[in-house]
């Protein structure tokens, strides 16, 4: 699909600008960023369409083996083409047009699902095929997310990046609210078929909103993909301690802190509330994220973004441990709430480090270590709780691994203290 022709005047980012708060503009303003709406409107269907998938593959890969250690396998498969390709598709976000990169991968994600549905409507589907068709997804989401996440800066001018971040992040989690409800209601009333069903036709809106948004080339793209290029992202991260300390703090508090592979042994077997419980809780977590996106987007942006990542992975590794206790499900439903608010002011401030302290030519790459690690986090997660609830018990699992977090917090805090001490109004070129 060409490009439009006003792709020229896309906002460029200025380099190493900083933002004081007493300036900082509001998501009143960036909601009149033409681009930036059509994106993050094709945001909102890509983020109901991939929950909605993997809820459908967990509920699917459970019906058929009842395995915890199943379960586990699936954050595994899904792990593979995120450690493998991550970091090759960042180079090529900084190379491609970003919004093409993004539509390409939204037709490979539709082509499984299409597959999924037929071989389930006619029930010739078995564990072999599925599994098989979750590394599909996976690899396409592997190349889909740096390039989604180096094209919003390029949206709008850098003063306006702080509230482009908020309104995305708040967005995005309505969009992950929404798709594992649709799925346990659609699931509960129609199937497992339907589900991919849906699936397909919510991608088509992704790939059709998308098609309007302006984009180019990022400013001083990469003449050619190679492992020198590679590198330079992956050394930018190591000098900028606070970006490294923002992601590895995330990725090992998810490790041990996520329970959301364990949710259909939750619904069944702890719970007993069945597929419409489980799209519940699983997108109650989701559900704490909207909240505190609604929060967000009526204060200031998040000015220590360091110490609010800090305090949330506390809050976080806490409610994971009362998840992990509770036998009602008004509770357990309450501590994923709770989950999520805490988890949204991480990603928010997360997100606000990334994107000022990295320069455009970089920020395909630098994404795509950042996806690694949360790839890295979410599927050995899975991986993690799957593996340690066949051994010991869902129960065990989970309050483990909230403990974990924990102690990965204090960890983080103490070796790396740039992150308790940055500010955004700081030079980027001081930590």
């Amino acid at each position: 699909m060409t490009v439009g022709p006003q792709q020229e005047d896309a906002p460029r980012p200025i380099a190493n600008a900083t933002i004081a708060p007493a300036v900082r503009p509001s998501v009143a303003q960036a909601l009149r960023q033409r681009d930036l709406v059509i994106f993050v409107v094709s945001r909102f269907f890509s983020g109901v369409a991939m929950t909605l998938l993997r809820a459908t593959f967990s509920w699917q890969i459970f019906s058929l083996t009842g395995s915890a250690f199943a379960l586990g396998m699936i954050g595994l498969v899904q792990f593979i083409p995120t450690f493998v390709l991550s970091l090759l598709s960042g180079a090529v976000a900084d190379r491609y047009d970003r919004r093409r990169i993004i539509q390409v991968t939204l037709v490979g994600s539709f082509a499984c699902s299409a597959l999924l549905y037929l071989t389930t409507r006619h029930g010739h589907i078995g564990s072999v095929l599925l599994y098989s068709l979750i590394l599909a997804a996976a690899t396409a989401t592997a190349f889909e997310g740096p390039a989604r996440a180096a094209l919003l800066p390029t949206l709008v001018p850098r003063p306006l990046l702080p509230a482009a971040v908020t309104l995305n992040s708040g967005v995005q989690n309505l969009a992950w609210v929404t798709g594992p409800v649709v799925m346990g209601f659609v699931i509960a009333a129609y199937g497992v078929a339907a589900a991919y069903l849906i699936h397909m036709g919510v991608i088509v809106l992704a790939f059709v909103a998308l098609a309007f948004v302006r984009s180019r080339r990022p400013a001083g793209a990469l003449a050619v993909v190679s492992l020198a290029a590679i590198r330079e992202g992956i050394a930018f991260v190591r000098r900028r301690r606070v970006v490294l300390g923002a992601m590895t703090l995330d990725m090992f508090a998810v490790i041990f802190g996520g329970a959301t592979a364990l949710l259909p042994i939750y619904a069944t077997e702890i719970l007993n509330v069945g597929a419409r419980g489980y799209g519940l809780l699983s997108s109650a977590l989701q559900i704490g994220t909207v909240v505190m996106s609604l929060v967000l987007l009526g204060l200031p942006p998040i000015h220590r973004p360091g110490r609010a990542v800090l305090a949330a992975v506390s809050v976080y590794g806490a409610a994971t441990i009362l998840f992990g206790l509770s036998r009602t499900f008004s509770l357990s439903i309450g501590a994923c709430i709770v989950a999520g608010m805490a988890d949204q002011i991480s990603v928010v401030s997360r997100a606000m480090i990334i994107q000022l302290a990295t320069p455009d030519e970089l920020r395909g790459r630098v994404s795509s270590v950042n996806l690694v690690f949360i790839g890295a986090s979410n599927q050995l997660g899975a991986v993690e709780s799957g593996f340690v609830a066949a051994l010991t018990g869902p129960v065990f699992s989970v309050v483990s691994g909230g403990i974990g977090a924990l102690v990965v917090l204090f960890v983080v805090a103490i070796l790396i203290p740039e992150l308790r001490h940055y500010r955004i109004e700081h030079s980027d070129r001081q930590l």
